[in-house]
C-alpha cells in the first residue's frame, strides 16, 4: 500500500469506528499512520541518489537527518509524530489509547510530509521507489 493509501485508512477508522472496532481503532488507526509516516520517509531516501543508504538506517537516524532535506519545523513535527504514533500503537493497561483530535493532529502531520515528498520528487521517481519498496522499511 502506499502512503496515501495507509493514510486514508487511518483517517476511516477515525471518522468510522462501527461496533467490530470498538477500544482498537484508536491503535490501529496509529499503526497505519505509522507505517505510512515509515513508508514515506522510505520513498524519501529512494528518490535520492545520495540519501538511498539512509533507509536501513534505525528511524530515530533518519528523523535526524530529515531536518537537512526539509524545514526544521516540518522534520520536528514528523519526528513528534512518529514518537507519538508509536507510543500509541502500543496498549498500556495504564493509560487510554489516542483520541480522535490526538491522532488527526499526527495524521496532519504525516500528510504534510508526504505532500513535501510528493512535491519534491518527479512522479516517475516517486512511481519507481513505491514499485521497490511496497512494504515497510
Amino acid at each position: 500500500m502506499t502512503p496515501d493509501a495507509l493514510i486514508a485508512a487511518a483517517e476511516d477508522l477515525i471518522r468510522r469506528p462501527d461496533a467490530t472496532s470498538a477500544g482498537v481503532w484508536p491503535r490501529a488507526s496509529a499503526l497505519l499512520a505509522r507505517q505510512a509516516l515509515e513508508d514515506a520517509l522510505a520513498l524519501q531516501w529512494q528518490v535520492r541518489p545520495q540519501t538511498a543508504e539512509l533507509g536501513s538506517c534505525s528511524m530515530r537516524s533518519q528523523l535526524a537527518c530529515l531536518a537537512t532535506y526539509l524545514d526544521p519545523i516540518t522534520a520536528r513535527q514528523v519526528a513528534y509524530s512518529w514518537a507519538a504514533l508509536s507510543n500509541a500503537c502500543h496498549y498500556h493497561s495504564y493509560e487510554l489509547g489516542p483520541t480522535a483530535a490526538e491522532l488527526k493532529g499526527w495524521i496532519a502531520n504525516v500528510r504534510t510530509l508526504i505532500t513535501h515528498i510528493a512535491a519534491q520528487s518527479p512522479a516517475q521517481d516517486r512511481d519507481e521507489a513505491a514499485a521497490t519498496n511496497p512494504g515497510s522499511c
